[in-house]
């Protein structure tokens, strides 16, 4: 039998570090607020964009060392060890150079963006290389290591509502500590750091980076982007649901399985059942599959259905 994990060093956020005026000119973030404990870091900021819009603008970010109620993708709730996690949300205003607020169909790929961002501070910060799976989750060989959660924001007398959009990720949990045994972090996957102020730091510069140039291409998704391709080919470049058979569970207790072919403008999943009918996934949970194969051919339950399933849960 293994020894137990020894639970590592968990020191606080640098916060000198994160407030530098220069790391927040650079990336244009008009504040960066650090809390010690909170219930969740969206709440928080949902409900001051609500009460006073001016202290909130576009970019405003807030952390916590600890949150107690956090939340995910349909209401669930996870809770991990203080200071063994990133935790981060912002308030999004997103406008064009011109100061015109994009259209909001658009702001169903701020939650890829944020993937996307993250996905490359992992790699870039700790060599840890990462794929998407839809609609926001963040994986490490098939395993959930992030999860990103955007929530609409309150009217403000007419005007676009800001995006708050909060992210999760597992930096020091130890394999006891993971919420499910499909999820992993940092730590458990040999990285060149588990410093959560640089892989902030990193997360936020890359995030504000495709941001901007997002928000500058009128939130066109096949515009290209600073550095080279569109937003829409980053993504399905490193989207390890497409290709992969699916089962999608949408609102209302439904599901559709089939082949996950590719995104559409807005990116939504679009998924060909067994038919060849084309169906567009605009929400619900997604399930990667085994390849289907027909009964009798030894791979699938007598159902015909797939032998197993990744949930990717965390």
């Amino acid at each position: 039998m293994e020894a137990a994990q020894e639970t590592p060093d968990r020191p606080p956020l640098d916060v000198a570090a994160l407030r530098d005026e220069s790391f927040l000119a650079a990336n244009g973030i008009p504040q960066l607020m650090v809390v010690e404990s909170t219930g969740s870091t969206n709440a928080d900021l949902l409900r001051g964009a609500s009460e006073d819009p001016q202290a909130y603008p576009d970019l405003a970010v807030l952390t916590a060392e600890y949150q107690s109620a956090a939340r995910g993708r349909l209401d669930r709730r996870w809770e991990a060890p203080a200071r063994s996690s990133v935790s981060v949300s912002l308030v999004l205003r997103p406008v064009n150079a011109d100061g015109r607020p994009l259209p909001t169909q658009s702001y169903s790929w701020l939650s890829l963006l944020a993937a996307l961002a993250l996905r490359e501070a992992l790699l870039d910060t700790a060599g840890i290389p990462a794929e998407l799976k839809w609609p926001n989750d963040v994986l490490v060989r098939g395993r959930k290591i992030a999860g990103i959660l955007a929530q609409l924001g309150p009217l403000e007398g007419g005007a676009v509502p800001p995006v708050v959009l909060g992210t999760g990720l597992n930096v020091s949990l130890t394999a006891a500590e993971l919420p499910v045994p499909t999820a992993t972090s940092v730590l458990l996957e040999r990285p060149a750091t588990v410093d959560r102020t640089v892989l902030l730091k990193s997360y936020l510069s890359r995030f504000a980076t495709l941001y901007r140039s997002f928000c500058n291409a009128d939130g066109d998704p096949a515009a290209g982007m600073a550095g080279g391709h569109s937003l829409h080919k980053r993504v399905e470049a490193v989207l390890t649901t497409l290709g992969k058979q699916v089962r999608a569970h949408l609102p209302g207790d439904h599901e559709i399985i089939g082949h996950a072919s590719r995104l559409d403008d807005y990116g939504s999943l679009m998924v060909v059942d067994s038919g060849g009918h084309e169906h567009v996934i605009t929400a619900g949970d997604v399930v990667h599959l085994r390849p289907w194969t027909p009964p009798g051919n030894g791979t699938a339950g007598d159902d015909g259905q797939p032998a197993s399933a990744e949930s990717g849960y965390a």
